[in-house]
């Protein structure tokens, strides 16, 4: 798929690697709808931005917790854009609870964001379009046991599987896969603090960086032979298999 004048649909766009991705997409003239839930004024400067840039953006606001909440997404950012040729489940939250502090509330909390919710919105789009492309965003933590943070592994993890399933259910018309960085970002909250990496060495010895993600988004959105795949994004680190 060639992205100029194309339509994507980026959750959590408006900050970090959700941000590099809207900024990668427009530098293939290709429009994006940018959605957030509390980041309204990041997103707004960042369609302006792109819109100065001459890249049609825009901003659609929603706080996704339920099945309507994301028909209405797709719906909303149909409208906005008048079309919508690509879907990037970028949005997800992530806290480190091990096993035993893993309670009903914070398990169906991560599960919610970051596996129901993709799965929905996956829905949603694949029935308003013949053609197009899904690509979800995962952790380089799905090639390992990271007992560290339960519930966000076990979401993770089963948007992985649902990557594999959803490129088989929504063949030939749409194609469905996945990036899985490595350690980039301290969590959302934790500025100024630097990534734990307790992982060993990262083979490449690189830090990855929110461009190095979006680079390998935007190659999943342009393959025309692609399907079903996980993009580990993290130097090698996943070959090390052990958690963080």
């Amino acid at each position: 798929m060639q992205l100029q004048n194309q339509v994507a649909l980026v959750t959590g766009g408006a900050l970090r690697i959700g941000r590099a991705i809207c900024e990668a997409l427009a530098a293939q003239g290709c429009g994006v709808v940018i959605h957030c839930h509390r980041s309204v004024a990041e997103a707004r400067a960042l369609a302006a931005r792109l819109a100065a840039q001459g890249v049609r953006a825009w901003v659609a606001r929603r706080h996704l917790q339920h099945e309507r909440d994301c028909e209405l997404l797709i719906a909303q950012a149909w409208r906005a854009a008048g079309r919508l040729d690509c879907l990037v489940n970028n949005a997800a939250v992530f806290h480190k609870v091990p096993l035993a502090a893993t309670t009903e509330r914070k398990l169906l909390a991560e599960l919610r964001t970051n596996l129901l919710v993709p799965v929905l919105l996956t829905r949603a789009f694949a029935a308003r379009t013949r053609q197009g492309r899904v690509v979800n965003l995962l952790d380089r933590r799905i090639a390992t046991h990271d007992i560290a943070c339960v519930p966000y592994l076990l979401s993770k993890s089963g948007l992985a599987e649902f990557t594999r399933l959803a490129a088989l259910a929504l063949a030939p018309g749409i194609a469905v896969n996945a990036v899985a960085p490595g350690a980039i970002l301290p969590p959302a909250g934790a500025a100024g603090q630097r990534t734990p990496d307790r992982a060993g060495q990262v083979p490449l010895r690189v830090r990855v960086t929110p461009a190095d993600v979006a680079a390998a988004v935007v190659a999943l959105l342009k393959a025309d032979s692609v399907t079903g795949q996980v993009v580990f994004v993290d130097g090698g680190q996943h070959l090390l298999g052990t958690g963080v």
